[in-house]
């Protein structure tokens, strides 16, 4: 990959101020392009990306509202002159089991993971293709959602977290399939990182190189983001460590014609055996 493939594009990325997003859009900025971060709370990762010679604006507000989804966007256009990577990342945990969680707790994680995922991909989606009805032909536009392995598995103690990562990974095979005609490329990405969402999970950093250091996810998605990554389109990967894993789409494993079939077929199977994609745990 050329040293400097993003230069003279624009991103936005959600949740940059610490973590993954900062990762990310620090991992864009040294790849060329300008940056618009957004936040609930600023951090130095503005001051960072200009002491390494590129150009960053920061917004503040809560992605799940359509103001500020509007300001993030409206900024990349009007200050950058234009947009052409949306990497959603910014999200929020409230873990509790089924039974145990809150109206406010469900509605809150949803909120912020989904809706905030659907507000930035509808307003990039509206910009592209008036771009492209202007140019009359395709666009430069790449969208980077973050699923999650919660999803996968169904993770027990993340319902709400789990069906919102879900949501997104329809989300972003929906927009991979309408919107390719106009340039636009959208994939989504299940991360493994060590950050302060995942700290109960993953623990204190080894010393040396972590592989699990956000650093290895924000490369993989300046990747996604560059030319090189033009026939890659509504994928999901599970990224961590330097690996990059592709998942494969659900297939039909069975079809029945009768209850009976389904009654005998279920008595002699594996009740472990779901819809859940376990296999993850071992990559």
């Amino acid at each position: 990959m050329k040293a400097r493939p993003l230069e003279g594009k624009v991103a936005v990325v959600t949740g940059a101020a610490a973590g993954l997003g900062r990762a990310e859009a620090v991992a864009l900025a040294k790849a060329g392009a300008d940056v618009v971060l957004g936040d609930l709370a600023e951090s130095d990762v503005l001051a960072e990306i200009e002491e390494h010679g590129g150009k960053a604006a920061f917004v503040q507000g809560d992605v799940s509202e359509r103001d500020t989804a509007d300001a993030l966007t409206g900024t990349a256009i009007e200050r950058f002159g234009g947009l052409h990577i949306l990497v959603n990342n910014a999200g929020v945990l409230r873990d509790r089991m089924l039974f145990s969680m809150s109206d406010e707790e469900w509605d809150l994680v949803v909120k912020v993971h989904l809706r905030g995922h659907f507000l930035l991909s509808r307003n990039a989606a509206a910009y592209w293709r008036e771009e492209s009805k202007q140019s009359g032909g395709p666009v430069y536009a790449r969208i980077v959602n973050t699923s999650s392995e919660a999803f996968l598995m169904g993770s027990g103690g993340q319902p709400n977290y789990a069906a919102a990562k879900g949501g997104i990974t329809a989300l972003t095979l929906t927009s991979a399939r309408s919107l390719a005609k106009y340039g636009v490329r959208a994939n989504a990405i299940c991360p493994r990182a060590r950050t302060s969402m995942t700290a109960d999970v993953f623990g204190e950093a080894p010393d040396g190189d972590d592989p699990l250091s956000p650093d290895h996810v924000g490369k993989f998605v300046a990747y996604l983001a560059s030319p090189e990554a033009d026939k890659i389109n509504g994928q999901l990967f599970v990224v961590h460590g330097g690996k990059v894993a592709l998942m494969g789409a659900p297939v039909v494993e069975q079809t029945f014609t009768s209850f009976d079939e389904l009654t005998t077929t279920f008595g002699q199977r594996d009740p472990k055996k779901t819809f859940a994609c376990m296999e993850t745990m071992r990559l």
